[in-house]
């Protein structure tokens, strides 16, 4: 199996939410179960089944952050330096709209576009990738082509 390559925080992240799981949703649902089991006919109580849904939820996710972390490849992005490449914090500007944006390259486990972690398998990601400050660079995305300036190229 492939690595797969995770930032410290983003690493740690995952583990956090695998000891949550594990430690405290976990312990929690098969209480609501058993107390579900106590209502009686299983086949018409709606939170027995609830419960169960949610046990199954927490099973799967549970399956899939013990995969991501045993396959994980934690880089230290401090040690890094050069080029844009996995872990750097890119600073662009869209030259049409003069619009600023922050965007730290990351895996497709950590990829939150909200908080500015871009997915390093996204368009604007593969283009920036190699390119160093002062760069512009041509990007296809669903509302047609934007191009944006390397205005600053970060490793933290």
């Amino acid at each position: 199996m492939d690595k797969i390559p995770l930032t410290r925080a983003g690493f740690d992240k995952l583990d956090a939410e695998l000891k949550h799981l594990k430690t405290v949703e976990r312990p929690a649902i098969i209480r609501a179960i058993a107390e579900a089991r106590e209502h009686g006919d299983l086949s018409e109580n709606a939170e027995y089944h609830s419960a169960k849904e949610k046990q199954s939820f927490i099973e799967g996710r549970v399956k899939e952050l013990e995969g991501v972390i045993s396959l994980a490849d934690v880089i230290d992005v401090a040690k890094l330096t050069g080029t844009i490449k996995f872990g750097a914090t890119v600073e662009l500007v869209d030259e049409e709209t003069d619009e600023e944006k922050t965007y730290q390259i990351v895996g497709e486990y950590e990829a939150d576009i909200e908080n500015g972690k871009l997915n390093m398998q996204s368009p604007l990601s593969r283009a920036l990738i190699g390119k160093e400050e002062g760069d512009s660079v041509e990007v296809r995305t669903p509302g047609g082509v934007r191009s944006y300036e390397i205005l600053s190229i970060t490793f933290k």
